[in-house]
């Protein structure tokens, strides 16, 4: 505009003045001219003047734009860099690059396992998406290859020479003008931004490619720091875990130490378990736990101690082994389960249930009756798994448990052992004394006759001394036969031979003898059994011996005026009509306390003060009895009451024996 003026009232001054002075003289000709060249030098400085000025608000824009350019790469750099996500580092680069550079399209490749992902994007409406879509890695790195000053700006797609591959993809992406800055991780590629012009072509200026540039080196500055980030946290975090495992190490490691100094310093099985369902419950955060031991004679599984916290109480319950053959015999196998009911329990509902078998080490030396004496069952939350450190806990528990309870069982083993030993040697003190006593009796008697019999002048004292000796030599042989029939039957080398034995007739000869020794005694023996008796199929020696030493001690322990009744009577076994059962009932009134009733059968055991004759004995007679009638394979039962004992001696055969 300036220059416009001042060349127009340049022309309009000179047109004037050769007007009004056309003829004027050479003086002011000069003058005039002097004029006019100054005048058009200053023009020229006018003119200069103006171009400066143009140049300086040229200028001035391209400062204003560079320092904006340079104010958002900033305030990108910035929001990179507070960043820690990588999901928000990528989304956040292509969308501010698409904002600073106008583009049509951002997106950011990431390589991984020879593919080229996009990642991230910013996509401007009305053009195609491409996050998530993959191509080969290679394809990538020939692209970033071509990128000869850290950024690769091509103008125009169509008149550029790529790579099939390259050209490709680009075609297929609608590009006409791209700019790519590869991130690099020291060497290595971790993947490139790509700037999409698809609408024309773009003349990329050098301050787009260099803030492109900047970018890219920034992301992967931000990527890095993500990355030591996560590492960082990921090695806090297993840090944590490291401690809390450590922490609950400790827990279980003193749980196991209070188990295991309870075992060493208990022997009470009861305690010892109970401790431990109780320590794993808590421990463990379990709903509850319990402990069941095992009968594989009766093949039932019991649950004998329980501590619960959030189910219901199922101590005390007893399960079938065979109703349950796919647990039981993975438990008896000594293997541990785990599982989580598919149906809910009535009672409990769903939930994760661990069983773990308390076995013992099949290398001990010590001899027990079975390997697995029962399991421990803990019951947790149905989304609860059990992880390998804690089974391994629940295993070392069991192991404890197991222990617990050899040793209590060894324990009370031994203790049984001692009261039989003890037993043993009361018993073999009585039997000393008793023998020595009875052996010596005849004997002395036996030496006395033999004195007497000496000096004897009648023969009605010499028969009478003899007499003595006979009995008294009888006395001495009986008590040496008990001693070693009753050695052969327990030693089950006593052979036995059956015959048939006519009862209606046996039975009298054998009742004879007592009748006359009931008689002297002012007893009354009486001998009740049917006229039809069957013919019994039997052993007729010992049958008599067994009744007779039955009679023998009625007699023996009855007072004079008491009673003794011998029943005899036949009929079919309970359980089958096919077999026949023979009963033998011997009653006397006579009574016998109830706490010695289980001793009687005892070898050498004698009740106290129960022989109103005072006739003694060895304590051999019911011994020798409950032998011989096992010997017949029979059965031998006694009860006192109401003043009267009554011993039941059955004997069975089958009907068609003969």
């Amino acid at each position: 505009m300036t220059k416009k003026i001042v060349d127009g009232s340049l022309s309009t001054a000179r047109v004037q003045l050769e007007t009004v002075l056309p003829s004027a003289a050479s003086p002011f000709t000069d003058a005039l001219e002097v004029v006019l060249s100054a005048l058009t030098e200053w023009q020229a400085s006018v003119e200069d003047l103006n171009q400066e000025n143009q140049s300086l608000a040229i200028h001035h824009r391209a400062v204003v734009e560079e320092c904006q350019r340079y104010r958002a790469i900033g305030q990108i750099t910035q929001q990179l860099r507070q960043s820690l996500n990588p999901a928000e580092i990528l989304d956040s680069t292509v969308t501010a690059i698409q904002k600073l550079l106008t583009a049509d399209r951002v997106v950011l490749y990431r390589l991984d396992a020879g593919l080229a992902t996009i990642a991230a994007e910013a996509v401007q409406p009305g053009y195609a998406s491409m996050l998530g879509t993959t191509v080969d890695s290679t394809v990538i790195e020939k692209l970033v290859s071509c990128c000869y000053e850290a950024c690769l700006a091509i103008d125009d797609i169509q008149q550029a020479a790529l790579p099939p591959a390259i050209a490709t993809l680009l075609q297929h992406q609608q590009v006409n003008a791209i700019l790519t800055a590869p991130i690099f991780k020291g060497e290595d590629l971790l993947g490139a931004i790509c700037v999409h012009q698809c609408m024309e072509v773009r003349d990329w200026q050098p301050s787009e490619v260099e803030a492109l540039q900047q970018l890219g080196a920034e992301v992967a500055i931000a990527l890095r720091q993500s990355d030591i980030y996560q590492y960082s946290q990921q090695l806090n975090t297993q840090v944590q875990q490291h401690a809390a495992q450590l922490q609950k190490a400790l827990a279980f490691e003193s749980m196991l130490k209070r188990i295991t100094d309870k075992v060493r310093d208990s022997l009470d099985e009861n305690q010892i378990l109970q401790a431990a369902v109780k320590e794993l419950t808590l421990v463990l955060g379990l709903g509850g736990c319990n402990a069941a031991l095992y009968d594989l004679n009766q093949g039932t599984s019991t649950i004998r101690y329980e501590y619960t916290h959030s189910i219901p109480t199922y101590q005390g319950k007893v399960a079938q082994m065979d109703d349950f053959p796919e647990i039981y015999h993975q438990l008896q196998q000594g293997h541990y389960f785990q599982f989580c009911s598919l149906v809910p329990n009535p009672e409990r509902g769903r939930v994760a249930m661990l069983a773990c078998p308390m076995f013992v080490d099949l290398g001990s030396s010590q001899v027990i009756d079975q390997t697995v004496l029962g399991d421990l069952w803990l019951i947790h939350q149905h989304e609860h798994v059990f992880s390998e450190f804690e089974i391994r806990l629940v295993q070392q528990v069991a192991n404890q448990c197991a222990i617990a309870i050899r040793q209590a069982r060894l324990y009370q083993a031994a203790q049984v052992q001692v009261q039989e030993l003890e037993k043993l040697n009361r018993l073999k003190d009585e039997f000393l004394s008793t023998v020595s006593h009875e052996l010596r009796t005849p004997i002395t008697n036996v030496k006395m006759a033999i004195q007497m019999l000496k000096v004897a002048n009648t023969d009605k004292k010499r028969r009478q001394y003899i007499e003595i000796l006979e009995r008294e030599s009888s006395r001495e042989a009986e008590l040496i036969d008990d001693l070693l029939d009753l050695q052969r039957l327990e030693a089950a080398s006593y052979p036995v031979a059956l015959d048939s034995i006519d009862l209606q007739d046996w039975l009298p000869h054998l009742v004879e003898p007592f009748q006359s020794r009931a008689a002297d005694r002012q007893q009354i023996l009486q001998a009740t059994y049917p006229a039809n008796l069957p013919p019994l199929t039997s052993n007729g020696t010992i049958l008599r011996r067994i009744l007779a030493e039955l009679l023998n001690n009625a007699c023996k322990y009855t007072i004079s005026g008491g009673k003794i009744n011998l029943d005899v009577h036949v009929e079919p076994q309970p359980t089958t009509d096919a077999t026949l059962v023979t009963t033998f009932i011997i009653r006397n009134q006579a009574h016998i306390p109830s706490d010695e009733l289980p001793k009687i059968f005892d070898k050498f055991y004698r009740c106290p003060n129960a022989d109103p004759w005072s006739r003694g004995g060895t304590g051999l007679g019911l011994a020798l009895v409950q032998k011989l009638v096992e010997q017949l394979h029979g059965s031998i039962t006694v009860e006192s009451a109401e003043g009267w004992t009554t011993f039941i001696v059955q004997l069975a055969r089958k009907r068609d024996e003969r």
